[in-house]
């Protein structure tokens, strides 16, 4: 990273990093898509290309946001119950019920816990919680809806999946992640395909 005019300026592989994203395949698909995404300009230092670092972060958070599904709406801070959880991120009740055993990267801790008659516990989260959550990066659970425009978050799972068990069969690995992730076993065998193309 470099500092022009008191302002951080990053390489694409720092940005990559930053986002979360492994390599920079991801963002060189963005930069080449940039004049119907609006992706900010770059400034070419010697044989390196860099971003204005808090311009390029605003406009990817914006970027990611676009069709995912989030309800980005209402109070901040209220605290919400699993099933009103499921609606701010658009995902199954049946998913916050699972990552209760089996949290998802970057699950926020519950703030509080209500202890319900049966014994179980109710985890409520604030909505800036799960905004922060939907806005870190590719979601465990997204399955079944509409897509987003630019990489596929299943596809990435699915990559992640191959990688861990480079000696399962494909069916048997998007069964896992039908499974897993929810959604239907043939979007999960076209995630598994499409990552087996892209490694």
């Amino acid at each position: 990273m470099i500092t022009i005019d008191g302002r951080p300026w990053a390489t694409r592989a720092e940005l990559s990093a930053r986002a979360g994203y492994k390599g920079e395949a991801t963002l060189r698909a963005l930069w080449a898509e940039r004049e119907s995404n609006g992706h900010p300009p770059a400034r070419r230092i010697d044989r390196a290309l860099y971003w204005d670092l808090e311009v390029w972060e605003r406009w990817h958070t914006e970027y990611r946001r676009q069709g995912n599904g989030v309800d980005y709406s209402g109070s901040p801070d209220e605290e919400l119950p699993p099933a009103d959880q499921a609606k701010v991120l658009g995902i199954s009740v049946s998913a916050i019920s699972h990552y209760r055993d089996n949290p998802p990267p970057g699950w926020p801790a519950p703030v509080r816990e209500e202890e319900l008659e049966s014994g179980r516990k109710r985890e409520y989260r604030t909505r800036r919680q799960l905004w922060a959550y939907a806005d870190a990066g590719p979601r465990a659970g997204t399955a079944g809806r509409k897509p987003a425009t630019g990489p596929d978050p299943k596809v990435a799972l699915a990559a992640e999946a191959l990688a861990a068990e480079p000696g399962r069969k494909a069916g048997e690995t998007a069964a896992a992640l039908a499974e897993q992730y929810g959604g239907g076993l043939s979007t999960w065998k076209r995630a598994v395909t499409e990552a087996r193309k892209q490694g």
